[in-house]
């Protein structure tokens, strides 16, 4: 699977560059260091507006521990990479959760890369890998402060639900029917 879509609206578009999405095994080294680029990111924002403090390696190898990624992986689910001009530059992952209903999880695009469209075609990847699984409706959650991953999930027609998870971290749920 490969995808190459073009910028939507709301992002900036940049001709010269491409973007491709591929599954990829998320035990591989560069998944692994996306993965733990990502939960740096979220971990960070969440300590600096609650604590007023970055994340600490200890709580980073903590979390890896206690939120595993394995079962991203066949039969029961994919990790996606994307690339940007060939260089590794996001990822998010996709779960069943029951034979109609796939959740996503891990949706990262590197700082340096945000706003050139790799939400966008992650979320194209995510939504092709999801029918493949035989799914036919996605869902999330996610934390109030991540605006800008709210704002992408609804600009791609993701829609707030009732609650379907638990935790400290899951403060909006969302969801989308496929075609």
């Amino acid at each position: 699977m490969t995808s190459t879509p073009h910028a939507q609206a709301g992002e900036r578009a940049d001709a010269s560059s491409a973007w491709t999405v591929a599954p990829r095994p998320v035990d591989d080294p560069v998944s692994a260091m996306l993965l733990r680029e990502y939960l740096v990111d979220v971990a960070d924002r969440y300590y600096r507006l609650h604590e007023e403090r970055d994340s600490t390696p200890e709580e980073i190898e903590r979390a890896l521990a206690e939120m595993p990624s394995d079962d991203l992986a066949p039969p029961q689910g994919v990790f996606l990479l994307a690339h940007h001009e060939g260089e590794p530059a996001g990822c998010a992952g996709v779960r069943l959760m029951d034979p109609r209903t796939a959740e996503l999880k891990r949706v990262y695009v590197r700082p340096a890369k945000r706003g050139l469209g790799g939400g966008a075609a992650l979320l194209a990847a995510v939504e092709a890998a999801t029918g493949e699984l035989g799914a036919g409706r996605i869902v999330l959650d996610t934390r109030l402060d991540l605006v800008e991953a709210r704002g992408l999930y609804a600009h791609h027609g993701y829609r707030e639900v009732a609650p379907f998870t638990e935790g400290p971290y899951a403060e909006v749920w969302m969801a989308k029917e496929l075609g």
